[in-house]
């Protein structure tokens, strides 16, 4: 028991040496794009649910932090002040679906095709999602829902989500190298490695105990791989399901992604399993405090629809464009730490992620952490 344990443990550090430099690099770009991006003209810019203002709200939250937690907390807040109710929870999909850092170590883990797939599916996804809303969202509902968030009740990374330190005078290039520039990177940098790093730890250490505790042929069964067709249907299904009771949430899931896809899972299951980190457990509950119970158990009913039947879509899309991988061989870890490229670029992201830090708290950043 205690060396499987010791197994589990290992393989979930090789995880997290496999993919620390794409983390690194998605947090870097993500910072950047956040240092020149206000977040104070966001509520004035999704005043409704048109087409134009869902687009806008998928564009300012693909510029946003991929912290789950810190995605639902500034979603609220743009709703107080203002924001469509809709457009909000559209931003708040797109910060966790749309972001640099997801697409980075989807890449490294799943491959190229899933990244692919999130980025095409999450778009439909927020159709499905809104076309919902005018179905069955009523007036009502939504005053409920203001007066509750109206309360100010504490989720998680409230601080992290009101953070604006971006820079908006002069060229893009000229206010990224500016010391300010490089200073707001520098804090964005560092608190959203503090608010995903929780999530991160706990998606390598629950991949890494699937993958030894859990037999594949388990697996296999539950994601009915012997029935493929139906393993098509299923997959979308359970994903969202998986993810719920995982508590795992933001890019932390990724790795558990390429387990489960390596034990079987459908391409569409990994997608609609990658797209519900916005309805585990622990955001549920925040959905609860911050918009009451009826509109909580209103945002899971639709949000696990959209994930479910936007993931069933991209999966035939897929399978008929002929692009889902025929062979399950997610890259998880390596055999053993050896001086190669993933090495060589997890010490050079380090270096910066270093010269980041010391900067931080250079800058203020000890009073910035007293915010999270």
């Amino acid at each position: 028991m205690f060396s499987s344990a010791g197994h589990a443990l290992w393989m979930a550090f090789l995880m997290f040496w496999e993919i620390l430099w794409a983390l690194t690099l998605g947090f870097l770009l993500s910072a950047i794009v956040q240092a020149v991006v206000s977040k104070s003209e966001m509520s004035r810019l999704l005043p409704d649910d048109s087409p134009k203002t869902i687009a806008k709200a998928c564009g300012l939250g693909a510029a946003s932090s991929s912290c789950s937690y810190a995605a639902v907390a500034l979603a609220r807040s743009i709703f107080r002040k203002g924001a469509n109710f809709t457009a909000s929870m559209v931003f708040e999909l797109a910060s966790t679906n749309l972001v640099a850092e997801l697409a980075i170590i989807m890449v490294v883990l799943l491959g190229w095709q899933f990244a692919v797939a999130e980025f095409v599916g999450a778009p439909v996804m927020v159709v499905i999602l809104v076309a919902l809303f005018r179905l069955f969202l009523k007036p009502a509902m939504v005053d409920n829902a203001r007066a509750q968030a109206e309360r100010g009740l504490h989720g998680k990374m409230e601080g992290h989500a009101e953070m604006d330190m971006a820079v908006t005078e002069g060229p893009i290039l000229k206010r990224i190298l500016s010391d300010k520039g490089k200073t707001s990177i520098s804090h964005y940098f560092v608190m959203d490695w503090l608010s995903v790093w929780k999530d991160v730890a706990g998606g390598l250490l629950i991949a890494g105990a699937l993958a030894v505790f859990v037999p594949t042929e388990f697996w296999r069964s539950f994601f009915l791989s012997s029935h493929p067709e139906f393993a098509k249907f299923w997959g979308p299904i359970v994903g969202p399901f998986i993810a719920i009771i995982s508590f795992v949430c933001s890019v932390g899931n990724v790795p558990l992604a390429a387990v489960l896809w390596n034990s079987g899972i459908s391409f569409g299951g990994v997608i609609a399993f990658i797209f519900a980190d916005l309805i585990v457990l622990p955001v549920l509950d925040i959905y609860r405090k911050y918009y009451g119970l009826k509109m909580s158990a209103f945002l899971l009913a639709t949000f696990y629809s959209s994930m479910a039947l936007a993931a069933l879509g991209i999966e035939f899309i897929f399978q008929l464009a002929g692009v889902v991988p025929p062979e399950r061989k997610a890259r998880t870890v390596e055999a053993s730490l050896s001086l190669n490229y993933t090495t060589v670029l997890n010490i050079v992201f380090l270096v910066i992620a270093g010269l980041l830090v010391r900067r931080f708290f250079r800058t203020g950043g000890s009073e910035m952490l007293k915010m999270m």
